[in-house]
């Protein structure tokens, strides 16, 4: 394009455009690359729940907390039925969309 030619407004609504999309795409990948940084450290943390909430350990607790044994002030959300259970059920949701989400990307 020679100097003394001017950008139809059409070129600069499209890069405008594009700029905002390239500041969103980058925003997004940042935000996405922390969280899964996050999300890698907790799994020892998950497995573990895992494992506890599965065995006889958890039993046992659940058991002496339903007899009243444990301090009242101490907090112990991890007996309850359904906190355990719901964060393992989002553990697995939110794997299955993962590969559902990179499989469609990936496919295009």
């Amino acid at each position: 394009m020679k100097q003394d030619q001017q950008l139809s407004q059409e070129a600069i609504e499209r890069v405008s455009k594009m700029e905002a999309m390239l500041n969103q795409a980058s925003e997004a990948i940042q935000e996405l690359s922390s969280a899964l940084d996050k999300y890698e450290k907790a799994n020892d943390a998950i497995i573990a729940l895992d494992q506890y909430y599965g065995g006889d350990k958890w039993l046992s607790d659940f058991e002496a907390d339903e007899a009243g044994l444990f301090p009242h002030d101490m907090k112990r959300g991890v007996l309850s039925e359904d906190a355990a259970w719901n964060v393992l059920s989002d553990y697995h949701s939110l794997n299955v969309r993962m590969l559902e989400v990179v499989t469609a990307i990936l496919k295009g």
